[in-house]
Parts: structure tokens; C-alpha cells; sequence
């Protein structure tokens, strides 16, 4: 089974998401913030990380490059899911190694649809 690290600081944005994620067949787990989410990374890489921007302690970007310095850190898929939606934000989160860029809200149909874009499902 296909694993999903899901990263927001927001309860009911990560409950929302998991469900979805589960019903996409993946086995899921959590992080309120970036540093959570590297350690959680460093004892096991997921397949996928769905990634909010706007966090405190690590933010979702300073998480990402982080992420991709790692050992193995450039295999999880990482699709950025934020309201920071302007061009300028997109285009620094996929140079920073971000394979897809999701807008917040965001419903099934969405979530299901980018998760097909980068061959997830």
C-alpha cells in the first residue's frame, strides 16, 4: 500500500484530507508542521506528501528543501496544497521540488485528479 505523509497545521484541513487520501487507498499519517513532518520523514519516506505553506515552527517551503537534501528525499512525491495560489508562489514551490501545486479548498475530485497527474493513482 502507498503511503501519504499529509502536513498542515490545520486539524480539520489534515482530517478532511486523510479521508480522501484513504479512499485513494493509501495508508496515511500526519504532521502539524515541517519539522514533524522531516522527522517523520527521516524514520520512514512516504510515497507522497500533500503540504501546506503557511505553518508555524517549519513551513511548508523551508520543509521541502529540506526534504529534497535528505537521503531519499527526492522520491516523495510532493504536492504543495495552499491558498498562497499567485504565480509567484507556484512557480518557488515547483523550483523548489514541488510536483504539483493544489489550491485551497480543495474537494475529492481535486485531490483525486492531481493525485493522477503525477501517476500516483
Amino acid at each position: 500500500m502507498k503511503t501519504c505523509l499529509i502536513v498542515d497545521d490545520s486539524r480539520v484541513v489534515r482530517k478532511v484530507a486523510a479521508r480522501i487520501v484513504k479512499d485513494l487507498r493509501f495508508q496515511v499519517s500526519e504532521a502539524t508542521d515541517g519539522a514533524d513532518a522531516l522527522a517523520q520523514c527521516r524514520k520512514q519516506m512516504p510515497d507522497a506528501v500533500l503540504l501546506d505553506w503557511n505553518m508555524p515552527v517549519m513551513n511548508g517551503l523551508d520543509f521541502l528543501k529540506a526534504l529534497r537534501r535528505e537521503e531519499g528525499g527526492k522520491k516523495p512525491l510532493v504536492l504543495f496544497c495552499s491558498v498562497e495560489s499567485d504565480a509567484e508562489h507556484i512557480g518557488e514551490a515547483i523550483r523548489s521540488g514541488a510536483d504539483e501545486f493544489i489550491m485551497k479548498p480543495f474537494d475529492a475530485d481535486i485531490l483525486e485528479s492531481k493525485f493522477a497527474e503525477v501517476g500516483l493513482v
